[in-house]
């Protein structure tokens, strides 16, 4: 079966979703998930509407031109997928590789529904890693001083490969405001949550000497402010006195795997929506 997937925001009024059901229906078209939110603070709208098109009356080349006069009538953003296409990933990491084994043993498992074209490092440490599960793997070393000219060749390997989506998967690099600029709300990136009290090299060492009894990971849409774009998911796990700086660090890599991974797969499977620095995740 393969389904359209309509993702919508606007104003909120009466009527919106009786509109989008009687498309749907009166074209054909079967309903499998019909998810809303209202931000009644901000009076804005927003859906995620999945259904089968196996039967649908709409080519599914014009299902968004068919769409449009609804979205005008509402003042609609809008955006149309299809479940049948595989977008495709690229991944970025330095030399901690718990999050890229993780990504990649649920790309080739099916549990992530995506294609991992390529994975870009600043350091080669982890060209095993991506040899071991076929996915080509770039060694580009980056400073202050060739940033520019190695986002260049970054952007260029992206394009190339028809990138859909970059996953920063515990890449220790900023990434310029032009690189984001080209992939808005298509960065992911992982980090523990211990900012802003713990900043710098060895968050870890750092919590585990001021005693904190809760360890935790946040993923989030990359923007030009360092670690404050829009939130996708955040979990966390308890610590005590019992725990030493190793079990400290080993929870860590767990949860931010979790955490990464939940982002990854809502994201690949649009149930993310993005508004003014926030998230709305159909999850």
């Amino acid at each position: 079966m393969v389904s359209a997937i309509l993702l919508v925001s606007c104003p909120d009024r009466k009527g919106i979703v009786r509109e989008i059901a009687s498309f749907i229906a009166t074209n054909n078209g079967n309903i499998i998930h019909f998810d809303q939110h209202i931000d009644f603070q901000k009076g804005i709208f927003f859906a995620r509407v999945e259904w089968d098109i196996t039967e649908f009356r709409i080519p599914r080349d014009q299902i968004g031109e068919a769409f449009k006069p609804i979205a005008e009538k509402f003042s609609m953003d809008y955006r149309i997928h299809f479940s049948d296409y595989l977008q495709k990933v690229a991944i970025f990491v330095s030399k901690q590789g718990h999050c890229l084994y993780d990504l990649l043993q649920r790309f080739r498992s099916g549990d992530l529904r995506g294609s991992p074209e390529l994975v870009i490092s600043n350091h080669p440490d982890l060209r095993p890693v991506a040899e071991f599960f076929g996915v080509p793997f770039y060694h580009i070393p980056k400073s202050r001083d060739n940033k520019r000219e190695t986002e260049e060749k970054e952007l260029k390997l992206l394009e190339e490969k028809g990138i859909d989506l970059i996953v920063l998967a515990r890449y220790m690099q900023i990434l310029s405001k032009d690189f984001v600029d080209r992939y808005r709300n298509r960065i992911i990136n992982i980090h523990h949550s211990f900012l802003p009290a713990f900043p710098g090299a060895k968050p870890y060492h750092r919590a585990y000497e001021r005693g904190v009894k809760i360890i935790g990971a946040t993923s989030h849409y990359v923007t030009e402010v360092l670690d404050e774009g829009p939130i996708i998911d955040q979990d966390i796990i308890r610590v005590s006195h019992r725990d030493s700086l190793e079990d400290f660090i080993r929870k860590g890599k767990d949860i931010e795997r979790m955490v990464l991974a939940r982002a990854v797969k809502w994201h690949l499977e649009h149930k993310v929506l993005v508004y003014e620095g926030r998230t709305v995740v159909f999850d």
